[in-house]
């Protein structure tokens, strides 16, 4: 079976579900995107690893691993999305040490958190891919005939993630001191969701 590299589209908060989020992998070579429900530690992580100007004040427990790893020489060199079954992807890590290769079981959300840190590539199986690939218009009226019927989220959730990525907080009215005080503030409280959303509106300046 052959493999698709992925990259990481973005990450959406659920409204429908509860404390979940919605990471989005994109293909890289193609217009299909992989959504994949995540939870809301998972999906900080996953923010945090993407912001690269935001450093908590301890590591997290994605960081630990990435450390323990560089201690002895332990190298994530890829992540393979490798089953789906009832909704639920699985993913393998695939690790090296001393010219040695080991595969490592992982939940999906983990090993993309530990891919970016390792700034490993990931991939997925073109049968996957597949199965659960969406294409995302901005058309609405095109989007139901470009949706794929086996799709693992439904329609109206994709496109619920999608308009609901906006920040609640409008942050366009402070003032770049501002900006960057509620920023410390915001890693020091370990909220790095809003932490990444006033550095979205910094860079905007």
């Amino acid at each position: 079976m052959s493999l698709v590299r992925l990259n990481i589209k973005g990450i959406s908060y659920s409204q429908t579900q509860n404390g979940a989020y919605a990471l989005i992998l994109n293909e890289v070579d193609g217009e299909r995107k992989l959504p994949i429900v995540i939870g809301a530690f998972e999906a900080q992580s996953i923010a945090i690893a993407l912001e690269k100007e935001i450093r908590p004040p301890r590591p997290l427990t994605h960081d630990l691993f990435k450390n323990f790893s560089d201690r002895f020489n332990i190298t994530v060199k890829q992540v393979i999305i490798h089953k789906l079954v009832d909704g639920v992807f699985y993913s393998s890590l695939i690790c090296e040490r001393d010219n040695t290769e080991e595969v490592i079981d992982a939940r999906t959300s983990d090993a993309i958190a530990l891919a970016l840190r390792f700034q490993a590539p990931i991939f997925t199986y073109k049968n996957i891919l597949d199965k659960a690939g969406i294409y995302l218009k901005v058309n609405p009226e095109k989007e139901n005939d470009s949706m794929h019927s086996d799709d693992v989220l439904s329609e109206d959730l994709v496109s619920n993630e999608l308009e609901n990525t906006s920040p609640k907080d409008s942050y366009k009215t402070k003032t770049l001191d501002e900006l960057n005080q509620l920023l410390a503030n915001a890693v020091m409280n370990e909220d790095y969701e809003k932490a990444a959303k006033i550095r979205d509106e910094i860079s905007k300046r």
